[in-house]
């Protein structure tokens, strides 16, 4: 057995049918648990796969969804000087300003 046949195993146990694309998934995992701990991993594809479920599984709303997460581990261990001067794209910046509010 490999993974693809777990995936498909556990696709049928779950009773859900969906290409799921590993190397999406796997990243956010490593990310999640390389720059924040461990545990991370599991959870940051659980609730990917949660927050996922709730866009009715639009693979457009994947993607997004899991660069945004992969993106926020990556940048976890890294001060808060060097998050807030690292990126110029100013949806980011007014979402922050929100946030601070």
């Amino acid at each position: 057995m490999n993974l693809h046949d777990w995936i498909d195993e556990l696709c049928d146990v779950l009773d859900v049918e969906i290409d799921v694309d590993e190397s999406l998934i796997l990243d956010l995992a490593r990310e999640a648990a390389h720059n924040v701990e461990r545990p991370a991993a599991p959870i940051s594809t659980f609730l990917l796969g949660y927050a996922v479920a709730r866009a009715d599984g639009d693979p457009e709303e994947l993607d997004r969804l899991a660069a945004a997460a992969t993106e926020l581990a990556i940048r976890w261990d890294k001060s808060a000087d060097e998050v807030e001067h690292e990126d110029d794209d100013p949806e980011v910046e007014e979402e922050l300003a929100s946030v601070e509010a």
